[in-house]
């Protein structure tokens, strides 16, 4: 595994689609869909007022969420693939498409759904702590918080998907700002849902 301390770079990503149209079978893997699958099931609403997609990619998750969102927020680090997405969701008008590195960059708005699927284990640990804090202030009363990450080691990750997932859990403590409502563990998966309590205890 790469050095825990460091995050993983948007030039990374640049280099990977540059490499690949679909580097990790967003469009065509099984696999995917059938994590799509869950993840929607997962959520206990059938409709949100407004939700904000961590790195959307080009945009086949998007495309599934937005028929539960009012407003879609979907965000990325790479131009290229925002403008698939854009093309992909182009008959889904309450999606919303912005060039945004999470946590560093955040939008102003708050949120009753927030999405971060196969993003966190790219983060510093540091970063991971400050995503951790600033997700949860952007979460409404009652909002959600859906994690979904790949769980075997990646030796050019900073961290596994087990390590982001129990970094939030220590948010869904007694004190914590954050009640844990779903855990859910595949072979190759794992998927944790949040949500915000109204006032910290």
């Amino acid at each position: 595994m790469s050095d825990p301390t460091v995050s993983i770079r948007p030039a990374y990503f640049d280099m990977v689609y540059g490499a690949n149209a679909d580097p990790w079978g967003f469009e065509t893997s099984d696999y995917e869909a059938t994590k799509y699958d869950a993840t929607l099931a997962a959520l206990p609403r059938r409709r949100y007022r407004s939700g904000f997609e961590i790195g959307c990619s080009f945009g086949v998750l998007t495309q599934r969420l937005a028929t539960r969102c009012n407003r879609l927020l979907a965000v990325d680090v790479v131009p290229e693939v925002l403008e698939r997405a854009r093309k992909r969701c182009r008959d889904q008008p309450q999606v919303r498409f912005a060039l945004m590195e999470t946590p560093r960059e955040l939008p102003e708005a708050m949120f009753d759904l927030i999405v971060l699927s196969e993003v966190g284990y790219y983060w510093s640990v540091e970063v991971r702590t400050q995503a951790r804090s600033a997700l949860a202030e952007r979460l409404l009363p009652y909002g959600h918080l859906i994690l979904v990450h790949w769980t075997p080691w990646v030796h050019d990750y900073p961290q596994t998907g087990d390590q982001v997932h129990d970094a939030f859990m220590e948010d869904s403590g007694p004190s914590g700002p954050l009640r844990h409502l779903t855990h859910r563990r595949e072979e190759t998966y794992r998927l944790d849902l949040f949500e915000r309590r109204p006032t910290s205890i």
